[in-house]
């Protein structure tokens, strides 16, 4: 069980709280630098535990069942407070922004009741490559918004707006994170519904 790419799963789990600490306070630029330096360590475990896991055949039940739950309890932490400490908010639209996070978080739950059910049937649901695509725009979107409050002064203006360019990169990758997961997630469902009474 205790496997270096399993290490490395729980490692990401056990550092959530850290994180969610780190972000906590929206004015605190070297917290929010430590946290995106904490954010980018942990995405890279969770490619190298996969990884690592495929290549030295230690594959483990425990590791498919943890590496899914490491990722959705990330992403989850990252857009609650980021939504609590109004970060998902920008020129036009205010914190409609809240609306791309709510998206991604209800197509997280959803799909893990979904595989939760297939696989009681025996039927598996392989992840698409536009699903792997709605992931890194996911990631890079969190990522940026956390970089943009860890850089407030990196700033370009857009007729009479002000824009930070890692928060709006965030915001706009977020938004693209939400349409491919309304995309991928209806693919999800329409394979799950072929499959129920």
């Amino acid at each position: 069980m205790l496997t270096l790419p399993n290490i490395l799963t729980l490692s990401r789990i056990l550092a959530v709280p850290l994180l969610a600490f780190l972000l906590w306070w929206p004015t605190w630029r070297i917290g929010y630098g430590l946290a995106f330096a904490l954010y980018c360590l942990m995405a890279i475990t969770d490619y190298f535990d996969g990884l690592l896991a495929r290549s030295s055949g230690a594959v483990s039940r425990l590791g498919v069942f943890l590496d899914p739950i490491a990722d959705k309890i990330m992403v989850a932490a990252v857009i609650l407070v980021l939504t609590a400490q109004g970060i998902l908010r920008g020129p036009y639209v205010g914190d409609m922004h809240v609306i791309a996070g709510l998206i991604i978080l209800i197509r997280e739950i959803a799909v893990s009741g979904l595989r939760e059910f297939l696989g009681g049937l025996q039927v598996s649901v392989p992840v698409s490559k536009l699903a792997k695509w709605k992931t890194t725009f996911q990631l890079v979107a969190l990522g940026a918004l956390i970089l943009g409050g860890a850089l407030p002064e990196w700033n370009v203006v857009l007729g009479t707006i002000v824009a930070n360019v890692p928060h709006t990169v965030g915001l706009t990758t977020l938004w693209a994170a939400a349409i491919l997961t309304l995309i991928t997630g209806w693919d999800y469902l329409r394979i799950g519904l072929k499959h129920m009474d």
